[in-house]
Order: C-alpha cells, then sequence, then structure tokens
C-alpha cells in the first residue's frame, strides 16, 4: 500500500481549482470576489483540513483568453461538508479572489523552479483539493502582492 502524498508535515496549502472555460469565473469575482465555500472530493485529504489552514484559488482554462493561475487567498474555516450521497462536498473558506492586476499568472509561476513538482502542474486535471508544499506556497507567497 503507498502512502498519501499529502502529509500535514508538508502541507503549505491547500489548493482549490476553479475552470474559467466552464464556468464565468471572471464576472463571478467581478461581482463578488469572496469565496465561502468550494467543491472538494471526499478522501484521504478532506479528513486532513482543518480551520485555518491557507487555500490557494487556482483559476485554469485555455491559456490564450485570461490570466490563469493564482486568482485568490485565503483560509479553510470549518470542516468539508457531504454533498449528496456520491457527490463531491463542500469546503468552507474565508478566501478572497485579489483584483485582477494582483493575480499571479500561470505562466509566472511555471517558470519558478521551485514550483516544478506542484501538482497543479503535474496533474492539472486532479480533483478539488490539490496542495503545495511548504516550499511551493512560500514561493507562492512570494508573487502575491505584500
Amino acid at each position: 500500500m503507498t502512502s498519501p502524498r499529502v502529509t500535514l508535515d508538508d502541507l503549505g496549502a491547500w489548493l482549490i481549482k476553479g475552470n474559467a472555460e466552464k464556468t464565468d469565473l471572471a464576472a463571478r469575482f467581478a461581482a463578488d470576489p469572496t469565496v465561502t465555500g468550494w467543491c472538494v472530493r471526499p478522501g484521504y485529504r478532506i479528513r486532513l483540513m482543518r480551520a485555518g489552514q491557507p487555500v490557494v484559488f487556482w483559476a485554469s482554462g485555455s491559456r490564450g483568453r485570461l490570466p490563469y493561475g493564482v486568482w485568490g487567498l485565503g483560509r479553510v474555516a470549518g470542516e468539508p461538508q457531504p454533498g449528496e450521497p456520491g457527490g463531491p462536498w463542500t469546503l468552507p473558506l474565508d478566501l478572497t479572489v485579489l483584483d485582477e492586476p494582483l493575480r499571479v499568472r500561470r505562466d509566472v509561476l511555471r517558470a519558478d523552479p521551485r514550483l516544478a513538482g506542484a501538482e497543479v502542474f503535474r496533474q492539472p486535471q486532479a480533483a478539488n483539493p490539490s496542495y503545495l508544499t511548504v516550499a511551493q506556497f512560500a514561493a507562492v507567497r512570494e508573487c502575491l502582492p505584500g
């Protein structure tokens, strides 16, 4: 049996993805940049989630239309809540999406060698939640506004 990839010892932040091709995230966040919850898949990772842990919001989609990458930062606000049987759970969040000029573009992050092994680059289609190690989260924070 293989051990889980994510451990609390090396968890820097959870990474929650939203596909801006499937949902108009730009319009949604222009109207209200507050995110109070997001869908996550049940599994061992949600059992590691605790209120107060950092969360990064990652917008994905076609690389030509919008500046995809890190759009927001916040914290887990509570325990993940189950959805319909067999369906996604909801992770309570206290997260704010940054104004567009402050977002960190995917290409900037991809160019940083400290982020080369980040799960969001290795498995971009993986279900939520994803994660950043302590070192990867430190690299992302360096790119964010003060």
